[in-house]
């Protein structure tokens, strides 16, 4: 039965494993006219259902697309919905006749259907964006629908995109076709994912991405889970930069060499320049923030337009394409270069389309337009190789598309790109480079993984199952025991009843990962993955502890962000009520809860869910601060006849005092604070005063709301009120709240002392003293399943009690040894009590 059990334990994380599931069909016939590399993407693509083709400029996105929809008509017996940016129409018609399809141009369901009466069936329909946001089509009535350059939902906050997300989302077959997307625009790669089916954007952000924890909203994907990452994204996402990535020659399909040249131009009379404190400013820099960067484009307007007209008549038989970003520039082009053509924004589609495709073809010479508009899909390549950027900003992806209408697979020329830009955005430049580095960068590590797992996923599952392998190791000193393994399969090892005591602060369900090994219990797909998980270790824990006594269990409710609840506004999961339930349905009974106070301004800096600015706009939309809370569970001793513990916790009268009993029974208490000296706490001595007197003041006197408003209006009229934490928080007088817990006292000081990594979310000194010696006796053996950098070792080795734990991360348990080691052979630094007593 145990061995079955080890079985199921193995099977559960193995299925962590994000793996995507086919809901296309198979196809045997694909059309002659497409090239082996196309074939094969289509037949993938197909079957898959649901997928996105990011392939290199001039891959032929377009006639796979096509294809796609001519068979996914004849399987479905619907209509195909074929969505485009401006400008494009003209490539897909070229390509429907080379294929032998036709295609029908719509802008509402009402035109669908009286075409489809009239060809007496389905047909490809395809439309602008725009189009389809505003032309109310059905969903229902499509069996497929494909977006070509996906740009529409690469952001969550356009219309186009809520509605493409809703609504296009309940057709069965879907498919995106872009170019490769931009270096660090995770917002897009997940938004394709939500839109196919694949994973649910919140998902995909919790288990991808680490939180910036001082800051909301500030999102970098995991070092160790980058391979998983493009891994997972690539079982959805095909890559092919050249057709030799899959197999096959590369003759025709060598891009053109591309040549940068640099035009820096002066601005000789800026006027007075101010920041905005209105301190006055030596030099221009438009990369300081966005005013400096308008400001900077307006005074210099009038010399970059005219630097780019001096480079395209330097040339005058050649064809130009001029991107600008103003109209003030556009106005200005029309008016100093004769014979060019402009396509803006105000113009009817019609009119637009009629131009973009007249240029393409070579009817005119100079065209002038904005990347966001002719910056997708167009090809120019034909008859242009030349381009002038008037000015340069950060918008990477629009300046790369736009490069890449003349850098295409089939241009004859060399291509050469002009970039004029002011002295003032030389920084500017120099990240837009940056970028452009990096986007190079993840190209070659797709291309690398297209190369090595071809279009099956089966390697790329073996070679992620092998990240659950792990070496058990361990270290002991007299008093600890720190082991690096997973904490469900060290608890099965542990005999019966052997434990005194459990305490330890679980990982608060996926809101971090520790590490990239599936046996990391943050590796879950939300509360239900991780209690799944909890469930195999809960019962373990339960047998090892000796029967009447305690598991102290440190949680906290966790924040669901607006983009997880998709209300709109941030709310609050019952995580601490979800553990209780866990913990009572394997059997341990609830004694207690402590609550412990945090600093509402530092979650507010974390979450934003608490603004000041937000509560005065409408206060609906602020909860409460969320406090800490330690659970106590307890085991059922073997006699219940009198409850007590078979093994009790004892303490005589002499030694423990009625008055002592007292303060432990009271749960409201107070830490001495003693612990590590930091410098960061010497420099903030003169609030630290500030605090000791208002703790004073509260204990002397009945707490008044009033009063402590306007003491805080008064701290901040003078300057002192701290917009990063608490200067005088409230006081509990409550039996059930703790609110001096040192937030600060933990392991993490004596790491950011080592410059060592920071364990995310560490049990407080204060919080693990006050349970061991109220639930534990001296010497008594406490066991942690999630040591990370080992406090509660390290706090039982003070407190004359054994510690043992478990941590899967490798790093924090190597520095958890040391910690130890210090705390045992009393190696570590001064601490605040040493250092009063030699001042004294």
């Amino acid at each position: 039965m145990k061995q079955k059990k080890k079985i199921d334990y193995q099977d559960f994380l193995e299925s962590k494993i994000l793996t995507v599931e086919n809901v296309g069909f198979q196809v045997r016939t694909i059309s002659d006219v497409l090239f082996p590399h196309q074939r094969d993407i289509v037949h993938w693509s197909l079957q898959g259902g649901r997928r996105a083709i990011f392939c290199s400029f001039g891959i032929g996105k377009t006639i796979m697309q096509l294809e796609i929809a001519r068979q996914c008509i004849l399987q479905t017996g619907k209509s195909f919905l074929q969505g485009i940016p401006l400008g494009v129409l003209g490539e897909f018609k070229d390509d429907a006749a080379m294929l032998g399809v036709e295609v029908h141009y719509v802008t509402d369901m009402h035109d669908v259907k009286t075409i489809e009466n009239n060809i007496k069936g389905p047909a490809i329909f395809i439309s602008n964006y725009e189009r389809i946001r505003d032309g109310n089509f059905t969903p229902e009535h499509f069996g497929g629908v494909s977006f070509d350059e996906g740009d529409a939902i690469r952001n969550l906050d356009t219309k186009t995109s809520d509605y493409i997300l809703h609504e296009m989302s309940k057709i069965p077959l879907r498919f995106i076709a872009t170019a490769t997307p931009a270096p660090n625009e995770y917002t897009e790669i997940l938004n394709y994912a939500e839109f196919l089916g694949i994973c649910d954007r919140g998902q995909a952000l919790t288990r991808f991405f680490q939180r910036d924890s001082t800051s909301a909203g500030n999102l970098t994907l995991y070092p160790h889970k980058e391979k998983e990452f493009w891994i997972w994204v690539r079982s959805w996402a095909i890559f092919v930069e050249h057709p030799s990535d899959l197999g096959y020659s590369d003759e025709g399909y060598n891009l053109p060499d591309l040549k940068i040249h640099y035009h820096e131009v002066s601005v000789e009379d800026r006027g007075v320049l101010t920041d905005r404190d209105g301190n006055v400013k030596m030099f221009a820099d438009a990369s300081k923030g966005l005013s400096e960067s308008a400001r900077e484009k307006r005074s210099s307007l009038e010399i970059r337009v005219a630097k780019a007209i001096e480079i395209v008549k330097n040339e005058p038989d050649a064809h130009w394409l001029i991107w600008h970003d103003l109209e003030d520039e556009r106005k200005l082009i029309e008016k100093q270069l004769p014979g060019v053509q402009s396509v803006f924004g105000s113009q009817k589609n019609e009119t637009k389309e009629h131009l973009l495709n007249d240029f393409k073809h070579g009817k005119y010479q100079y065209l002038a337009t904005k990347p966001t508009i002719a910056g997708a899909g167009c090809n120019f390549q034909q008859y242009c190789h030349n381009a002038v950027f008037v000015g340069i900003g950060y918008k990477f992806k629009d300046f790369i598309q736009a490069i890449h209408r003349i850098q295409r697979f089939r241009q004859a020329q060399e291509v050469h790109i002009h970039l004029v830009y002011t002295d003032a955005e030389t920084e500017v430049l120099k990240k837009l480079e940056a970028k452009w580095a990096r986007h190079k960068e993840m190209i070659a590590e797709m291309t690398a993984l297209m190369k090595k797992y071809g279009l099956s996923q089966a390697d790329a599952i073996t070679d992620l199952k092998r990240s659950m392998i792990i070496e058990r190791k361990v270290v002991s000193g007299k008093n600890f025991t720190c082991i690096h393994n997973d904490a469900t399969e060290e608890a099965r090892v542990i005999k019966d009843n052997s434990i005194d005591m459990i305490l330890t602060s679980i990982p608060f369900s996926d809101q971090y990962e520790y590490c990239e090994s599936y046996r990391d219990f943050g590796h879950n797909n939300g509360n239900e993955g991780f209690f799944l998980q909890m469930d195999f270790l809960t019962p373990e824990l339960l047998r090892i502890t000796k029967p009447g006594r305690i598991a102290a269990i440190h949680v906290k409710d966790r924040i669901q962000f607006s983009y997880q609840n998709g209300v709109g506004f941030t709310s609050l999961i019952d995580f601490s009520g979800q553990t209780v339930a866990h913990f009572l349905k394997h059997g341990w009974w609830l004694l207690g809860k402590h609550i412990i106070t945090t600093d509402v301004v530092r979650e507010n800096n974390q979450t934003y869910r608490l603004g000041w600015t937000e509560n005065c706009k409408d206060s609906t939309k602020m909860g409460s601060g969320s406090p800490e809370y330690l659970l106590v569970f307890r085991k059922a001793p073997t006699d219940t006849s009198n409850a007590y513990a078979d093994e009790r916790v004892v303490k005589t009268k002499q030694a423990y005092t009625r008055g002592r009993w007292q303060l432990d029974a009271h749960a409201h208490w107070t830490s001495s604070g003693n612990r590590l000296l930091t410098p960061e706490e010497l420099r903030k001595m003169d609030l630290g005063k500030i605090g000791k007197w208002w703790a004073a003041y509260c204990e002397q006197n009945p707490y008044n709301f009033e009063t402590h408003v306007d003491l805080c209006e008064a701290l901040d009229s003078m300057g002192k009120l701290p917009s990063s934490f608490m200067a005088i928080p409230p006081k509990s007088k409550t039996d059930a709240v703790w609110d001096d817990v040192n937030r600060m006292n933990t392991l993490n000081t004596s790491q950011s002392h080592k410059r060592q990594e920071k364990h995310v979310c560490p049990l407080q000194f204060d919080i693990i003293d006050r349970a061991l010696e109220r639930y534990s006796n001296l010497g008594d053996t406490i066991y942690d399943p999630f040591g990370g950098i080992m406090s509660t070792p390290v706090r039982c080795i003070v407190k004359g009690r054994k510690g043992v734990a478990t941590e899967l991360n490798e790093g924090y348990w190597k520095d958890g040894v040391q910690y130890c080691r210090e705390a045992e052979y009393k190696q570590s630094v001064p601490t605040l009590f040493d250092v009063l007593q030699e001042a004294s």
